[in-house]
């Protein structure tokens, strides 16, 4: 019996279907989707439309979707980014369309209602979120982005779409440092393990599949623990870690619920309770 594609990332129902699936699973219909994009500083992506399920995982302020399916106030979208499938509420989406032009480089900011950090702040912002720029102005010494909504983000925070901050992603994530565990969180203000790989591999011009066993499938390459330098992985069944050196990991962890810096055999022993042994470890 062949195996129906991975639900997190195709979509697919009995009644409906992305066009991109067609021939490969059952549908009544197959559609296209429209574009959309996040206009909610942070989107709760989830499996079903419900507010009491579980967070799959989180979209950010100007990321790009399809929208396949939309009842009951509920949107069912596909990300253009990591290709990840699930609901959302309709009003967490924006139709027109607007390109990025910058992204937040750092790992929470502000959208202030004026260029001035003595304004209001409208919201807050996440690393990652896409910003459309269509002015600057400066006020005091700081230079201000002026955004396609009339709000103005710091220019220091920010880099143009395309650039990156550098080539060494460990030091990202090293930037994570205390910030709140969340199962599902994809965000500066609350994260799970694997999206601290790919919020941190993404700020580097890096990709990295959204959840830990996508990543320990086929991220990189298979190596042995005695080879482990700065940069690899560690996985465990349902966890992923950094290597910040030879002896030290950085991860999201349920344990401290927070981004942690942790001894790799001291975690080993920890975590080998409840989760046994790792799984596998890899350099990307």
């Amino acid at each position: 019996m062949t195996a129906l594609p991975d639900r997190r990332l195709n979509a697919y129902r009995p009644d409906l279907a992305e066009e991109a699936l067609r021939g490969t699973v059952a549908a009544e219909r197959y559609v296209a989707g429209t574009p959309a994009r996040i206009a909610d500083p942070v989107a709760a992506l989830r499996p079903r439309p419900d507010l009491t399920a579980g967070i799959d995982t989180q979209l950010l302020f100007g990321e790009n979707v399809r929208v396949l399916d939309r009842a009951d106030g509920w949107a069912w979208v596909k990300s253009d980014f990591d290709g990840y499938v699930g609901y959302l509420p309709e009003a967490a989406l924006a139709e027109d369309e607007q390109a990025a032009t910058h992204i937040v480089a750092v790992p929470r900011s502000f959208a202030y209602s004026g260029p001035d950090l003595k304004t209001p702040a409208a919201f807050a912002l996440s690393i990652g979120s896409r910003l459309t720029v269509v002015g600057e102005s400066e006020t005091r010494g700081t230079r201000y982005l002026t955004l396609a909504g009339g709000q103005s983000v710091v220019a220091g925070h920010c880099l143009a779409m395309g650039e990156t901050a550098g080539d060494d992603y460990v030091s990202i994530a090293a930037r994570f440092l205390e910030t709140p565990y969340l199962w599902g969180g994809r965000s500066g203000f609350g994260l799970d393990c694997s999206a601290l790989v790919q919020l941190a591999m993404m700020m580097t011009g890096r990709t990295a599949p959204r959840d830990s066993d996508m990543q320990a499938a086929g991220l990189g390459t298979p190596i042995e623990r005695a080879d482990l330098v700065r940069g690899d992985l560690v996985f465990w069944k349902g966890h992923v870690a950094i290597m910040e050196d030879a002896q030290t990991i950085l991860h999201a962890n349920g344990h401290t619920m927070s981004v942690a810096r942790e001894g790799l055999d001291a975690a080993i022993e920890r975590i080998g309770w409840l989760y046994q042994q790792p799984t596998g470890y890899r350099r990307p």
